[in-house]
């Protein structure tokens, strides 16, 4: 059953700014549902319509079948963490924690009245405030802040802070979770850990969640299903690994993937049954099977799409196809590194292991798996591959 259904939701602002573009998404219940994509594509802004924070243009908001667009956000049964943890300062943690149940149980002042003037109502009260408390509990140990709760903000990480927020959102037992950003001001550790506490705690809680967030990594790693936007628009949206291997274009193909896809510009060129990716100096075979596939595309302007750890360092004498590339760049990653070649304009990185003799030369043989290689259209970065790549 789907919690969240957006139909054909586009939303301009008066300057004229289209921020989202025709947007169909449906999120599922129990489902986490990651936003993805760089700043300024319109994540936030389909959040913030969601929650009710923001109105459509134009399109239909649908939370558990029902129709929100004039609905208020109270009324939603929608509970939203932000990037800065909405927690107040003078509270402490487990006031913080109780605030939003106190406010539903206190209601008005003539209700209280009667609670204490009714024994009945009196111990209906008394009721109210030992679950609020076994609650706070149970959230409290959920998000990990047991031994901070009479802890005020000030004497909290921000990790913990987080952590906090998170509560709040969960003890109030929404239908939907909306995160914006919640981890991205952590430091690396610390937002590593939250993240993976998160991802356990959403799956025991088996609440729908959409989550926002701008890191292709932390997409990758917690989502259900991940939709990449651009430019107010979703440009895919699958299974994270489908995504990975099969990118609908060279803006999805360069997004995800950390270090990014290595992209060339040239020309296929056909002879016979064989085909040859060009570009200007330089020329390399494409493999029979990938040949197949791609002659229907010979004589076009094309991109080809090469992933770092698909990008080889041979032996200077080594046999078979390869380049001698110069090397601009190398990065240490501890048991690896990161390294830039160069040569007539082209520049390309590769992930390599522990390659100790790669740092003691300035060029280096350079070779592809082409089996793994990707196409996409020149003028309009659409994929001109089909399937996922072998290998």
């Amino acid at each position: 059953m789907s919690v969240v259904l957006l139909e054909h939701v586009s939303k301009t602002y008066q300057s004229g700014v289209r921020a989202l573009e025709d947007i169909n998404l449906q999120v599922d219940d129990g489902e986490l549902l990651v936003l993805a994509g760089p700043s300024g594509c319109g994540k936030t802004t389909s959040l913030r319509i969601i929650a009710g924070l923001e109105s459509p243009s134009s399109g239909t908001v649908r939370i558990d079948n029902r129709i929100v667009n004039r609905i208020p956000p109270c009324d939603r049964d929608v509970a939203m963490v932000f990037q800065r943890p909405a927690i107040y300062p003078h509270l402490s943690v487990r006031e913080n924690l109780a605030f939003a149940l106190r406010v539903r149980q206190r209601g008005s002042v003539s209700q209280r009245v009667m609670r204490l003037m009714n024994p009945l109502r009196s111990a209906t009260f008394r009721d109210e405030q030992t679950e609020l408390v076994q609650r706070i509990l149970t959230t409290a140990r959920l998000v990990g802040v047991t031994e901070i709760l009479d802890r005020l903000p000030v004497e909290l990480s921000g990790g913990q802070q987080q952590r906090v927020a998170f509560g709040r959102a969960i003890i109030r037992r929404p239908r939907l979770f909306l995160l914006d950003e919640p981890l991205s001001h952590l430091d690396g550790l610390f937002r590593a850990q939250l993240r993976q506490d998160l991802r356990l705690l959403q799956q025991r809680l088996r609440t729908a969640m959409i989550y926002v967030t701008h890191d292709q990594t932390e997409a990758m790693s917690l989502a259900d299903r991940l939709a990449i936007m651009d430019r107010g628009m979703i440009q895919q949206i699958d299974d994270p690994s489908v995504i990975y291997d099969a990118p609908r274009n060279r803006f999805v193909a360069g997004f995800v993937g950390s270090p990014p896809m290595n992209f060339l510009d040239g020309q296929l060129v056909r002879a016979g049954a064989d085909l040859t990716f060009a570009a200007a100096g330089w020329s390399i075979s494409v493999p029979a099977e990938k040949a197949k596939t791609w002659l229907g595309h010979a004589g076009k302007d094309v991109t080809l799409g090469l992933r770092p750890h698909d990008i080889r360092i041979d032996e200077p004498t080594a046999a078979g196809p390869g380049w001698n590339m110069e090397i601009s760049r190398i990065e240490p990653l501890g048991r690896g590194s990161l390294v830039t070649f160069q040569r007539d304009g082209c520049r390309i990185t590769s992930s390599v292991g522990d390659q100790r003799d790669v740092l003691t030369r300035t060029i280096a043989r350079v070779s592809f798996r082409m089996e793994r290689s990707y196409l996409f259209d020149r003028q309009t970065g659409e994929s001109l591959s089909s399937g996922r790549p072998a290998g």
